[in-house]
This record gives C-alpha cells, structure tokens and sequence, in this order.
C-alpha cells in the first residue's frame, strides 16, 4: 500500500494572519521556523485574532531572512517587518490564555496595523522560543514550547478528510457555502493519499527528518467559517462538524503535531505512520 506523502507546507509569520507556502521547512521544537513568530495585540496586551477581527484575514504575512516579514494586504502599501534588535522594548502579551514575554515591534508596523484594523495595535516578536512559552500540561511534555499558536507546535490536516467533509456540507443546510478550502483550517502540514480520518487514529509519524508525536486533535472554532480570501463569516464548517464529527463539546479537524526533534521536512516527503 503506497504510504500518504507530504502535498504542501505553509508558514504564517504572524498569527491571524494569511500564511505563504513553501517546499520545505525546518521544523525546530517549537515549530516551524518562522511561524507565528509575530502577533497582532491591543494595547492591554491581549492579542488580537480572526475570532474578534476577520479582518485579518485580508493580510498576508511572507517570511524573510532573520525573523523578519513583509505584509501585504488589498489597497494598502506593503510594510517590511524587521525583527527587533535585543534592545528592543519588552512587552507580555496573552495568547490562548497565557502569558508570554517578547519584544515589542516598530511604530510603523503599529500605525499599518492601526489603520488596517480601525483600532490600537501592536506587534509583538517571541524572540527565545526556546524559553518563552512552555507547551501546556495538555501535551505532557514538561521541556516543550510552542510558538505564538494556540496550543501545539504544528498542525497536520488531510486533503481526503477535507473531501469527506465538504461532501457532508454539500448535504447539509448550507450547501452554497462549499466545497471549503484548505486554507480555512490554517494547517502547516497538509497530506494527500491517506484514507478520510485515517488521522484519527494516527498517534506518532515519520516525515522527511522529523518523528512528530499526534497530541490531539484540533478543535475547531469561528475562525473556520470566516472566507480567508473576503473575510465574510458563514455557517461552515462548524455546522456540519457539529453534526457528523462532535467529540463532547469539541468539534476536530485536523491533529495537532508535537516533534521529537529538529529536522527539515519537504514537500512530497512520504508520511509513515510508526503508531
């Protein structure tokens, strides 16, 4: 039986933000190289997501040597996103319920975000992940750390399992809202080839130079059903997940990645489940 490979990869330099493909990624241990390294925050330090603004949505965030990032958005000038020099001013901002320490970004990459949103913004860089943000007791790594993201280092989801669901939306209430595009789920890795759900049961993989550890599924919530590309809300896919894939009050796609160690992984790399 010929194993699933690795269709695609994507990187989202800045959390809430649009996310760039690529062909490989170095997977360090608290994510990918890159990713959500920057966050969107209010002035109280809280960051601001697609769950409260989907407008976000709207921007796109392409990475740059060094930890830095242009962004880019319709009828607006691009900005180019340094990374801040260690003397940077300090600044705590909570994501996902914690706390986390960073440096604080440039005025101008305030004032862009400021106007683009209508309200007070900030940027905020997580410049020692090694360090700054412990994995959550959920993951039973006690040395873990992740990045800016939710909660797990990466996110895995399946062009098969996406198929299965848009032919559930496609019999639903809701039907003019699909097919659904992968991009709604902001994964970093996506696969090809594996039977629909068959992550489900998937507990630990190889991939190109990476064993990753299956934490848990990805519980999904409203940023699902905003269109990445107009930022409108709708009903999907939270709809249909309620009816067909509810596990209590968690509604999954996707799994959630811890790895084991350092490595890059390719695009086309096959996918070998160990457990």
């Amino acid at each position: 039986m010929t194993p699933p490979t690795l269709l695609s990869l994507h990187v989202h330099p800045v959390k809430a933000l649009g996310g760039t493909p690529c062909a490989e990624m170095l997977v360090q241990p608290w994510g990918p190289a890159g990713d959500r390294r920057w966050v969107v925050s209010s002035p109280a330090g809280v960051a601001l997501t697609q769950r409260e603004h989907p407008r976000l949505a709207l921007a796109t965030a392409e990475p740059r040597p060094g930890g830095a990032a242009r962004i880019s958005a319709p009828g607006r000038a691009a900005l180019s996103l340094p990374a801040p020099l260690d003397d940077a001013e300090a600044a705590v901002v909570t994501v996902a319920g914690s706390k986390v320490e960073g440096l604080r970004g440039p005025a101008e990459a305030e004032a862009w975000f400021g106007g683009f949103l209508g309200t007070e913004a900030e940027l905020v860089h997580l410049d020692a992940p090694a360090v700054r943000r412990p994995l959550g007791p959920e993951f039973a790594r006690p040395d873990g750390t992740v990045s800016f993201a939710d909660g797990a280092p990466l996110l895995l989801t399946s062009v098969s399992s996406l198929d299965a669901l848009n032919s559930l939306v496609a019999q639903g209430d809701h039907a003019g809202e699909g097919p659904l595009p992968m991009d709604r789920f902001r994964p970093n890795l996506v696969v090809e080839g594996a039977a629909p759900w068959a992550e489900d049961g998937w507990r630990r993989l190889r991939i190109g130079e990476v064993v990753f550890e299956v934490a848990m599924a990805c519980s999904r919530c409203v940023v699902t059903t905003t269109d990445q590309s107009t930022a409108v809300r709708g009903k999907e896919p939270l709809r249909t997940l309620a009816r067909h894939r509810r596990l209590g009050d968690r509604l999954p796609f996707g799994q959630l990645l811890v790895p084991e160690h350092p490595g890059r992984v390719r695009s086309g790399d096959s996918v070998e489940v160990l457990e």
